[in-house]
């Protein structure tokens, strides 16, 4: 009688004898797509062909997602938004990813395969995209790229990431021109009786964005300790206003400058009359700057009474978030090392605060090493 040959269990594959006398294995795979199909590996003998049926398997149970056929990077972008992106970073991250895979990567580089796309490819794409848009916009779809395809890479899909092999563009530095000490104040005394006279002395003076400082709640300020926490924002996409983390998902407690406690007392009385005139209860957690019903206020506001101000005041327009580069340059022109300049205005790294504003540390600079003129003086002659 002769031997029946063992089956392999479910789900552990098959593998039979082709006409050309290869081998071939078919194994049950995960999709990057969250579906499951058959795979097929290919071996001269039954133990190759076995060895690469394990190694499928190996795969299946790590959950790693192996593609039937070569996927397109199209394919894996948009796969990369929805699983990676969307459910692990803020909401803004994803638009701005979403805008640059479905205006640029996509249209530009989507029909390459993933394990065929070379540094070469991309390096036309940054140049074509650079002549198309700018150097800074060609900057950002690299990183995306590196970004996407790093991900790839953990997911075993490619064995190489080859955007990093490709240098990004560099962009002109925006010139930072923030208003002077004079200029500073001139706004401050025509911004007094302004109703976001608080707000407007809180980006000057402690360089908050605009989201954080829309964020701010009363639970977060004490007045009385002359404390400030940063721990949220808010901002507008999609046509809602919603909280958020802040930039860098790290809150910080600031020391509140005495120039900041008076503006915000004065607010906080008028807010409460204001709430007392429309019926509404006083919330003493609610937002510092709100609209009369208690909902936060639109961030876009704060920027169009910062623009009406400056031009009332007869000032050179600048941006309100300059008014956090104001605050920088006259923090580091006073002397406060860079470090604390850097955790004052949250930024998550030191080289972002030191390029930022390097004109200003070139100041000091000088004025440092005009000493070695006088360490360093020529002795004089001796008699």
């Amino acid at each position: 009688m002769a031997q029946q040959r063992k089956r392999n269990p479910n789900g552990a594959g098959t593998i039979t004898k082709r006409k050309d006398g290869r081998y071939q294995a078919a194994v049950y795979v995960l999709q990057p797509d969250g579906t499951r199909a058959r795979k097929f590996a290919y071996g001269k003998t039954w133990a190759e062909c076995d060895g690469k049926r394990r190694e499928l398997l190996a795969k299946v149970d790590q959950g790693v997602p192996v593609p039937t056929r070569s996927a397109k990077l199209a394919g894996w972008l948009t796969f990369w938004l929805d699983s990676v992106v969307k459910p692990r970073r803020k909401l803004s991250t994803y638009d701005k990813y979403e805008a640059h895979v479905r205006l640029y990567l996509s249209p530009m580089l989507g029909t390459k395969r993933l394990e065929s796309l070379s540094a070469p490819d991309v390096r036309r794409f940054l140049l074509q995209l650079e002549k198309k848009t700018t150097a800074a916009t060609a900057k950002e779809s690299h990183r995306v790229l590196r970004t996407a395809l790093s991900a790839a890479c953990r997911e075993e899909l490619i064995s190489r990431n080859v955007a990093t092999l490709v240098e990004p563009p560099r962009p002109t530095p925006r010139e930072l021109s923030p208003w002077s000490l004079d200029e500073t104040l001139d706004f401050l005394a025509a911004a007094r009786r302004d109703p976001l006279y608080a707000a407007f002395v809180l980006a000057i003076a402690m360089g908050l964005r605009r989201g954080e400082i829309v964020g701010l709640r009363w639970q977060d300020v004490d007045l009385e300790n002359r404390v400030l926490l940063v721990r949220q924002q808010v901002q507008r996409r999609r046509g809602v206003l919603y909280n958020d983390e802040t930039k860098g998902r790290r809150s910080r407690a600031l020391p509140l400058p005495a120039i900041c406690i008076a503006p915000l007392r004065w607010h906080r009385m008028r807010q409460q009359s204001a709430y007392a005139a429309a019926g509404i209860d006083w919330v003493p957690k609610g937002y510092v700057f709100a609209t009369r019903t208690g909902r936060p206020i639109e961030p876009r506001n704060v920027h169009r009474s910062f623009v009406r101000v400056s031009e009332s005041a007869g000032l050179r327009p600048v941006r309100l978030h300059d008014a956090r580069h104001g605050c920088a340059t006259l923090l580091t022109a006073a002397g406060v090392a860079p470090r604390v300049v850097m955790e004052i205005l949250g930024h998550s790294q030191i080289s972002m605060t030191m390029d930022v504003y390097t004109h200003v540390v070139q100041d000091t600079q000088r004025e440092a090493i005009s000493h070695m003129d006088r360490l360093l003086k020529r002795r004089p002659a001796r008699e």
